[in-house]
């Protein structure tokens, strides 16, 4: 083997691992070299490092026939390609978790019973101090695109900003439902008045009313969810998690069914009395 000195075995697994993860190149090096063979110069200007730092990264590989040379090439072994594909594994788990971690505790239990396949599909917006309404603006994109709507607890703070495209969507024929606390229908006809009473004419427009839903919201579109996650002293919209994911899609309608089931027809005159 072409390496320079003698790299001694490590003791225990992680000893490679804590080798791969203290330098960002090297990961991105092994997976280079399992697609195809490259020479040191192409493996520099891909991972940006120097010359020298990558010849010795590369005689470090070689030294746990990770790697062999062909000419002046070199490509990933077996243990090579097992190496880079368990680390783009561990990197994916990690990425995914780490978008999941400052909203985990607002999200329903049940999230953490889907399979890790499942989280890692999700789209998860979450509200910072210097743009608060990036989870409504997300929101907002889906609910442009749909050709139905079904939302278990919208909440003001959501459906408030989408006043405008909530009330095309009605205009254009869209089919849209809505079971939410009284309270919030409330405020809706109180501030809104004319407004809601015209919704509220339209046929594929239907608003109903339940006591007791859960802390979270849920919309329906047409190939997506939305999860809706709320401060719940305020109401303030702290994160919307998004996606296709046939798993969230059941739980879901079927979470959405069994509220819609117990919810009873908006009556405005006694809700504003």
């Amino acid at each position: 083997m072409a390496y320079d000195g003698v790299i001694p075995r490590t003791d225990e697994p992680i000893d490679d691992i804590a080798y791969l993860a203290r330098s960002e190149h090297r990961v991105p090096t092994l997976v280079a070299l399992t697609t195809r063979p490259r020479s040191r110069s192409e493996l520099c200007e891909l991972t940006g490092v120097s010359s020298s730092t990558m010849r010795r990264t590369l005689g470090e590989f070689e030294a746990r026939s990770w790697i062999r040379k062909e000419g002046y090439q070199y490509v990933a072994t077996r243990l090579g390609e097992t190496i880079a594909s368990g680390m783009e594994d561990v990197i994916e788990r990690v990425e995914t978790e780490r978008k999941l971690r400052d909203v985990w505790h607002w999200l329903p239990a049940e999230v953490s019973e889907f399979p890790i396949e499942t989280w890692a599909d999700m789209t998860v917006t979450v509200a910072e101090p210097d743009f608060p309404y990036r989870p409504v603006d997300r929101f907002e994109s889906l609910l442009r695109e749909t050709n139905e709507f079904r939302s278990l607890r919208p909440e003001v703070a959501l459906m408030d900003p989408c006043l405008d495209v909530l009330s095309q969507l009605i205009d254009d024929g869209v089919g849209i439902t809505l079971i939410d606390r009284p309270s919030c229908h409330t405020y809706f006809l109180s501030t809104y008045p004319d407004r809601s009473s015209e919704m509220l004419k339209q046929d594929n427009f239907t608003v109903l009313e339940h006591d007791e839903l859960p802390p979270y919201g849920i919309g329906l579109l047409d190939d997506r969810v939305a999860i809706s996650c709320y401060e719940q002293d305020s109401g303030t919209v702290r994160a919307v998690i998004d996606t296709d994911a046939p798993a969230v899609r059941e739980w879901a309608e079927s979470v959405y069914t069994s509220y819609r089931s117990d919810a009873q027809p908006l009556e405005p005159h006694r809700i504003v009395e």
